[in-house]
Protein backbone atom coordinates (compact mmCIF):
# COMPACT_ATOMS: atom_id res chain seq x y z
CA UNK A 1 0.00 0.00 0.00
CA UNK A 2 1.31 3.36 -0.94
CA UNK A 3 2.09 5.92 1.55
CA UNK A 4 -1.04 9.43 1.60
CA UNK A 5 0.71 12.08 -0.67
CA UNK A 6 1.99 14.83 1.05
CA UNK A 7 -0.40 17.89 1.61
CA UNK A 8 2.22 20.79 3.10
CA UNK A 9 5.65 21.66 1.97
CA UNK A 10 6.70 20.48 5.68
CA UNK A 11 5.12 17.23 5.09
CA UNK A 12 7.01 16.53 1.88
CA UNK A 13 10.54 18.20 3.73
CA UNK A 14 9.57 15.02 6.09
CA UNK A 15 9.33 12.75 3.42
CA UNK A 16 12.35 13.34 2.04
CA UNK A 17 14.11 13.30 5.56
CA UNK A 18 12.68 9.67 5.74
CA UNK A 19 14.20 8.82 2.44
CA UNK A 20 17.50 10.48 3.04
CA UNK A 21 17.53 8.54 6.18
CA UNK A 22 16.65 5.28 4.88
CA UNK A 23 19.34 5.96 2.13
CA UNK A 24 21.90 6.62 4.82
CA UNK A 25 20.81 3.02 7.01
CA UNK A 26 20.79 1.04 3.46
CA UNK A 27 23.83 2.62 2.41
CA UNK A 28 22.14 3.67 -1.03
CA UNK A 29 22.32 6.00 -4.34
CA UNK A 30 18.68 6.50 -4.05
CA UNK A 31 20.17 9.41 -1.32
CA UNK A 32 21.63 11.22 -4.03
CA UNK A 33 18.62 12.66 -5.68
CA UNK A 34 16.70 12.96 -2.49
CA UNK A 35 19.49 15.13 -0.82
CA UNK A 36 19.62 17.81 -3.47
CA UNK A 37 15.91 18.03 -3.73
CA UNK A 38 15.62 18.31 0.01
CA UNK A 39 18.19 21.00 -0.43
CA UNK A 40 15.77 22.87 -2.96
CA UNK A 41 12.20 22.11 -1.56
CA UNK A 42 14.01 23.98 1.94
CA UNK A 43 15.17 26.89 -0.36
CA UNK A 44 11.58 27.11 -2.41
CA UNK A 45 9.59 27.16 1.70
CA UNK A 46 12.38 29.53 2.73
CA UNK A 47 11.80 31.66 -0.25
CA UNK A 48 7.75 31.56 0.47
CA UNK A 49 8.04 32.22 3.96
CA UNK A 50 10.53 35.97 2.60
CA UNK A 51 7.88 36.91 0.30
CA UNK A 52 9.74 35.86 -2.93
CA UNK A 53 7.00 35.06 -4.61
CA UNK A 54 3.66 37.31 -5.92
CA UNK A 55 1.60 34.03 -4.31
CA UNK A 56 2.95 32.31 -1.35
CA UNK A 57 0.27 29.44 -0.98
CA UNK A 58 0.12 28.92 -4.43
CA UNK A 59 3.50 28.08 -4.82
CA UNK A 60 3.11 25.85 -1.67
CA UNK A 61 0.59 24.20 -3.71
CA UNK A 62 2.99 23.68 -6.82
CA UNK A 63 5.27 22.04 -4.56
CA UNK A 64 3.74 19.93 -3.16
CA UNK A 65 1.96 18.77 -6.17
CA UNK A 66 5.35 18.60 -8.33
CA UNK A 67 6.93 16.44 -5.29
CA UNK A 68 4.31 14.34 -4.95
CA UNK A 69 5.05 12.90 -8.50
CA UNK A 70 8.51 12.14 -6.98
CA UNK A 71 7.49 10.66 -3.85
CA UNK A 72 4.52 8.86 -5.44
CA UNK A 73 7.62 7.12 -7.83
CA UNK A 74 9.65 6.28 -5.30
CA UNK A 75 7.09 4.33 -3.53
CA UNK A 76 6.02 2.62 -6.50
CA UNK A 77 9.63 1.69 -7.86
CA UNK A 78 10.22 0.21 -4.28
CA UNK A 79 7.20 -1.68 -3.83
CA UNK A 80 7.13 -3.15 -7.67
CA UNK A 81 4.50 -1.36 -9.00
CA UNK A 82 4.64 0.19 -12.51
CA UNK A 83 6.05 4.11 -12.56
CA UNK A 84 6.72 6.37 -15.14
CA UNK A 85 9.28 5.14 -18.06
CA UNK A 86 11.63 8.51 -17.05
CA UNK A 87 11.43 7.46 -13.04
CA UNK A 88 11.94 3.80 -13.69
CA UNK A 89 15.37 5.02 -16.20
CA UNK A 90 16.64 7.07 -12.82
CA UNK A 91 15.63 4.78 -10.21
CA UNK A 92 17.43 1.56 -11.84
CA UNK A 93 20.15 3.39 -12.03
CA UNK A 94 21.00 3.50 -8.22
CA UNK A 95 21.50 -0.20 -8.63
CA UNK A 96 24.85 0.25 -11.29
CA UNK A 97 28.19 1.28 -10.06
CA UNK A 98 29.34 3.01 -13.27
CA UNK A 99 27.65 6.23 -12.83
CA UNK A 100 29.35 9.71 -11.52
CA UNK A 101 27.28 10.89 -9.10
CA UNK A 102 26.57 13.54 -10.89
CA UNK A 103 25.16 11.72 -13.43
CA UNK A 104 22.39 10.50 -11.05
CA UNK A 105 21.44 14.06 -9.97
CA UNK A 106 21.08 14.66 -13.71
CA UNK A 107 18.92 11.69 -14.14
CA UNK A 108 16.80 12.25 -11.39
CA UNK A 109 16.62 16.31 -12.07
CA UNK A 110 15.76 15.05 -15.48
CA UNK A 111 12.81 12.92 -14.77
CA UNK A 112 11.47 15.26 -12.55
CA UNK A 113 11.38 18.25 -14.01
CA UNK A 114 11.71 17.35 -17.88
CA UNK A 115 8.53 14.90 -17.06
CA UNK A 116 7.06 15.72 -13.52
CA UNK A 117 7.23 19.43 -13.45
CA UNK A 118 5.02 20.86 -16.07
CA UNK A 119 2.01 18.00 -15.30
CA UNK A 120 2.42 19.50 -11.40
CA UNK A 121 1.97 23.26 -12.61
CA UNK A 122 -1.00 22.27 -15.13
CA UNK A 123 -2.53 20.99 -12.12
CA UNK A 124 -1.99 23.18 -10.17
CA UNK A 125 -3.35 26.15 -12.35
CA UNK A 126 -5.52 24.17 -14.90
CA UNK A 127 -6.74 26.34 -18.01
CA UNK A 128 -6.34 30.24 -17.85
CA UNK A 129 -5.06 30.20 -14.62
CA UNK A 130 -2.12 28.99 -15.72
CA UNK A 131 -0.34 32.31 -16.98
CA UNK A 132 -0.69 33.99 -14.06
CA UNK A 133 2.24 31.43 -12.12
CA UNK A 134 4.88 32.37 -14.96
CA UNK A 135 5.94 35.05 -12.92
CA UNK A 136 6.44 32.73 -10.09
CA UNK A 137 7.60 29.73 -12.06
CA UNK A 138 10.33 32.13 -13.44
CA UNK A 139 11.31 33.36 -9.64
CA UNK A 140 12.53 29.09 -8.89
CA UNK A 141 15.17 29.96 -11.20
CA UNK A 142 16.77 32.19 -8.93
CA UNK A 143 16.17 30.06 -6.04
CA UNK A 144 17.92 27.25 -7.86
CA UNK A 145 20.81 29.26 -8.77
CA UNK A 146 21.87 30.58 -5.61
CA UNK A 147 22.65 26.67 -4.68
CA UNK A 148 24.68 25.72 -7.66
CA UNK A 149 28.05 27.23 -6.09
CA UNK A 150 27.06 25.02 -3.03
CA UNK A 151 26.43 21.96 -5.25
CA UNK A 152 29.84 22.72 -7.17
CA UNK A 153 31.99 22.30 -4.27
CA UNK A 154 29.91 19.32 -3.04
CA UNK A 155 30.66 17.64 -5.80
CA UNK A 156 34.60 18.46 -5.79
CA UNK A 157 34.83 17.04 -2.30
CA UNK A 158 32.84 13.76 -3.99
CA UNK A 159 34.82 13.68 -7.50
CA UNK A 160 38.20 15.30 -6.75
CA UNK A 161 39.03 15.47 -10.70
CA UNK A 162 35.40 16.34 -11.42
CA UNK A 163 37.19 19.89 -13.36
CA UNK A 164 37.82 16.86 -16.58
CA UNK A 165 34.66 17.27 -16.91
CA UNK A 166 35.08 20.54 -19.00
CA UNK A 167 38.47 18.90 -20.76
CA UNK A 168 36.09 16.15 -21.88
CA UNK A 169 33.45 18.67 -23.41
CA UNK A 170 30.71 18.17 -20.34
CA UNK A 171 32.00 22.10 -18.98
CA UNK A 172 32.03 22.80 -15.00
CA UNK A 173 29.53 20.63 -12.59
CA UNK A 174 28.03 24.38 -12.26
CA UNK A 175 27.66 24.68 -16.03
CA UNK A 176 25.56 21.26 -16.22
CA UNK A 177 23.53 22.03 -13.19
CA UNK A 178 22.53 25.49 -13.84
CA UNK A 179 22.25 24.71 -18.10
CA UNK A 180 19.95 21.68 -17.68
CA UNK A 181 17.83 23.33 -14.07
CA UNK A 182 17.24 26.05 -16.47
CA UNK A 183 16.74 24.90 -20.04
CA UNK A 184 14.66 22.02 -18.35
CA UNK A 185 12.59 24.65 -16.69
CA UNK A 186 12.16 26.39 -19.60
CA UNK A 187 10.44 23.03 -21.49
CA UNK A 188 8.55 22.19 -18.63
CA UNK A 189 6.77 25.44 -18.70
CA UNK A 190 5.94 24.68 -22.38
CA UNK A 191 4.69 21.66 -21.14
CA UNK A 192 2.68 23.01 -18.77
CA UNK A 193 0.58 25.21 -21.20
CA UNK A 194 0.47 22.13 -23.35
CA UNK A 195 -1.20 20.07 -20.57
CA UNK A 196 -3.43 23.16 -19.11
CA UNK A 197 -4.64 23.52 -22.63
CA UNK A 198 -6.27 20.08 -22.92
CA UNK A 199 -9.15 18.28 -21.11
CA UNK A 200 -8.43 16.13 -18.38
CA UNK A 201 -9.15 13.24 -20.11
CA UNK A 202 -6.07 13.93 -22.87
CA UNK A 203 -3.54 14.55 -20.93
CA UNK A 204 -2.96 10.63 -20.16
CA UNK A 205 -1.97 10.34 -24.02
CA UNK A 206 0.49 13.58 -24.28
CA UNK A 207 2.20 12.51 -20.75
CA UNK A 208 3.03 8.79 -22.00
CA UNK A 209 4.09 10.46 -25.52
CA UNK A 210 6.07 13.29 -23.18
CA UNK A 211 7.48 10.00 -20.89
CA UNK A 212 9.18 8.59 -23.56
CA UNK A 213 11.15 11.65 -25.25
CA UNK A 214 12.39 11.92 -21.34
CA UNK A 215 13.22 8.70 -21.29
CA UNK A 216 15.65 8.93 -23.71
CA UNK A 217 17.31 11.76 -22.74
CA UNK A 218 17.74 9.92 -19.28
CA UNK A 219 19.31 6.81 -20.87
CA UNK A 220 21.83 8.88 -22.49
CA UNK A 221 22.54 10.69 -19.24
CA UNK A 222 23.04 7.67 -17.68
CA UNK A 223 24.89 5.75 -20.72
CA UNK A 224 26.51 7.67 -22.23
CA UNK A 225 27.87 6.59 -26.08
CA UNK A 226 30.66 4.75 -25.72
CA UNK A 227 33.41 7.31 -26.36
CA UNK A 228 32.16 9.64 -23.78
CA UNK A 229 31.74 6.92 -21.64
CA UNK A 230 34.97 5.84 -22.11
CA UNK A 231 36.91 9.53 -21.08
CA UNK A 232 34.34 9.40 -17.71
CA UNK A 233 36.68 6.28 -16.51
CA UNK A 234 38.93 8.16 -15.15
CA UNK A 235 37.22 10.45 -13.48
CA UNK A 236 34.72 7.50 -11.83
CA UNK A 237 38.47 5.91 -10.93
CA UNK A 238 38.83 8.29 -8.58
CA UNK A 239 35.32 9.57 -7.14
CA UNK A 240 34.43 8.52 -3.28
CA UNK A 241 32.33 5.32 -3.32
CA UNK A 242 31.36 5.36 0.40
CA UNK A 243 28.16 6.16 -0.60
CA UNK A 244 26.52 7.40 2.82
CA UNK A 245 29.16 9.62 2.98
CA UNK A 246 28.49 11.54 -0.25
CA UNK A 247 25.01 11.16 0.98
CA UNK A 248 25.80 12.59 4.10
CA UNK A 249 27.77 15.35 1.47
CA UNK A 250 24.63 16.04 -0.18
CA UNK A 251 22.71 16.73 2.67
CA UNK A 252 24.72 18.68 5.05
Amino acid sequence: MLPPPARTIDEVIGALDAIIARALKDGSRIGYFAALYRRVTQRVKDGIAAGRFEDGPRMERLDVNFANRYLEALAAFESGNPVTRSWQVAFQAVTEHSPLVLQHLLAGMNAHINLDLGIAAAVTCPGDQLPPLHTDFNRINDVLSELVGTVEREMAAISPVVAMLEKIGLRTATAIVNFSMTKARDFAWLQARKQAALPESARDATIGILDLEVELLGRALVHPPLKLRLKLIPIRAVENDDIRRNVEILAA
